[in-house]
């Protein structure tokens, strides 16, 4: 018993010496995604403000791929000393452990939380020429007539496909799914009449709704967009409870000595809560929603448990 105690300090007096010295060398910030994404535009805003806090060179390294397994995955192989950081998405962090089969990590074991980043909802965009001017009448619709309208998404699993299977399990409805490989095919269709609705992403139907192409109707976060103020919530339209955020956060390798995670935390908060990278995330979507790095991991599995019942009750693969 003295022989464990004495290992245990020498491993805790290793931990604290480390996080004291912390960092000696250049940061990995891994980004869930190809450059010029949402999570690449995250990374990108705040890396220099890290890199002036910790005094060394923070590093993006993008690593698309799988809707975010892939950045996960090296993320979760990656030694416990502090200089790998991943930002990653609903995807990644929650949902892609219940869509892919053979995952080499899971979010609750692998990472260590450090905070919840932006929060982005889709747009229920619909047709122009459907009669839709609200949301309450397409619910009505759908609810009333199962399977006459179509919806599109950007693939099976991703998050506008989870977002419209949540809102059709909580109206009672029910439509016909159309995948496509990417947003930006399912909103050329949409725009033609080829499907009638689709839970867009803000940069993909703010200017086509700005336009009169389309119409928007709601968004699926739980509190109104900055970018959108005038627009519902899907809650406000008579589904209360409904939530769909694609969110993005920062998490780095579980059993990262504690120290680390929390200067990451405040370095990482300030930057993002910084007027300059709030200003850059905003114009594009992104709402910017901090939290504590406890709050995020209770997030985290909260959202692994929801999209679970979901996947399971619509009978969603990934593609």
């Amino acid at each position: 018993m003295a022989a464990l105690v004495a290992v245990n300090a020498t491993v805790g007096a290793v931990a604290v010496s480390m996080a004291a010295d912390f960092p000696t060398r250049p940061i990995r910030l891994i980004a869930a995604n190809s450059a010029g994404g949402g999570l690449d535009i995250v990374s990108r805003a705040i890396a220099p403000k890290l890199g002036a806090a910790f005094g060394q060179q923070v590093i993006v390294d993008n690593r698309a791929g799988a809707a975010g397994t892939v950045a996960s995955e090296i993320t979760a192989k990656a030694q416990p000393d502090g200089y790998t950081l991943l930002c990653s998405s609903l995807g990644g962090l929650a949902v892609n452990t219940n869509l892919y089969k053979g995952l080499t990590y899971l979010p609750s074991r692998d990472f260590a939380p450090i905070t919840l980043a932006t929060s982005q909802g889709n747009i229920i965009v619909v047709n122009a020429s459907t009669p839709f001017k609200s949301l309450q009448e397409l619910s009505a619709f759908v609810k009333a007539s199962p399977g006459k309208l179509t919806y599109g998404s950007s693939g099976a699993g991703n998050a506008g496909h989870l977002a419209t299977e949540l809102y059709l399990n909580m109206a009672g409805g029910k439509m016909v799914h159309v995948p496509y490989k990417g947003g930006a095919p399912a909103m050329v269709d949409l725009i033609a009449g080829q499907v009638q609705v689709v839970f867009s992403s803000a940069a993909t139907a703010v200017p086509q709704a700005k336009a009169g192409k389309i119409r928007a109707l709601a968004v699926t976060t739980a509190r109104r967009a900055a970018s959108l103020p005038d627009l519902p919530t899907v809650a406000e339209t008579g589904l209360p409870g409904y939530e769909a955020d694609n969110w993005y956060g920062f998490v780095t390798v579980a059993n990262t000595p504690a120290a680390i995670v929390s200067r990451y935390h405040a370095e990482i908060t300030r930057a993002l809560n910084s007027p300059d990278v709030r200003q850059v995330l905003t114009t594009q979507g992104l709402d910017v929603r901090t939290s504590s790095s406890q709050e995020f991991g209770v997030y985290m599995k909260s959202e692994f448990d929801k999209w679970a019942k979901v996947i399971k009750a619509a009978g969603i693969q990934a593609n």
